[in-house]
């Protein structure tokens, strides 16, 4: 899953950054407000991690245009102004959860997780689909309780099917997020990686549609 992280400070952005994907997610970075607006608008993501003072353009501002073109990425905001008028109005721009600098780097990563799942509809840290759990606090994938070893490109690609279980998902959406912005998107890549978890988690875990994509059934259709 890729998440925007929109940071000016290198060393802020690379902690943040190293947390993330440690736990499963593929990271861009904006080091300015314009950039961040740009790539908001034209890539897709399951996340943006937005600090509010930024150049160019103040992260504020950023979202509010975000908003107002009908972007509904969730944003989680970082900020050093603590008072609590300025939290209410990034609230109200359109911001979905707030963090005050400094912070620890394991709220936001369950702060991130959270958003993330919750975007998808999953209020629950565990999300099942039949004889698969995907527990998201600990990357873990069971079949019929039993752990699964997965690679990490297997684990993410699970995890975001699981997260739009019941959708199908476009080949091009699975490689825009499996993969960074200076990875190679390869197309017989991603068909090599499902070959290996339908190995793993059974031929039908993972349904192919073809001309529109994959699929892994609701738990109420499995």
């Amino acid at each position: 899953m890729r998440i925007l992280i929109v940071e000016d400070e290198p060393r802020i952005c690379a902690e943040i950054s190293r947390a993330l994907t440690a736990v499963g997610y593929t990271c861009d970075w904006a080091a300015d407000g314009e950039d961040a607006w740009f790539r908001g608008e034209t890539e897709s993501y399951e996340l943006i991690v937005l600090d509010l003072g930024l150049p160019k353009m103040d992260g504020l501002a950023v979202l509010k245009r975000w908003r107002a073109a009908g972007r509904n990425t969730p944003v989680l905001v970082l900020t050093a102004r603590a008072a609590w008028p300025e939290r209410v109005e990034g609230i109200d721009a359109g911001a979905d959860d707030y963090l005050t600098k400094p912070f620890r780097i394991e709220e936001l990563v369950a702060r991130a997780r959270a958003l993330i799942r919750r975007s998808a509809g999953h209020g629950a840290p565990v999300i099942k689909a039949g004889r698969i759990q995907l527990d998201t606090r600990q990357m873990r994938v069971t079949l019929d309780d039993a752990p699964v070893q997965v690679s990490p490109l297997e684990y993410r690609l699970i995890s975001y099917l699981l997260h739009h279980k019941g959708r199908v998902v476009p080949t091009t959406e699975l490689l825009e997020d499996l993969y960074g912005d200076d990875d190679a998107r390869d197309a017989n890549a991603l068909e090599a990686i499902i070959a290996r978890l339908r190995k793993k988690l059974g031929a039908k875990a993972i349904e192919t549609r073809r001309g529109f994509g994959y699929l892994i059934s609701s738990e109420e259709e499995t």
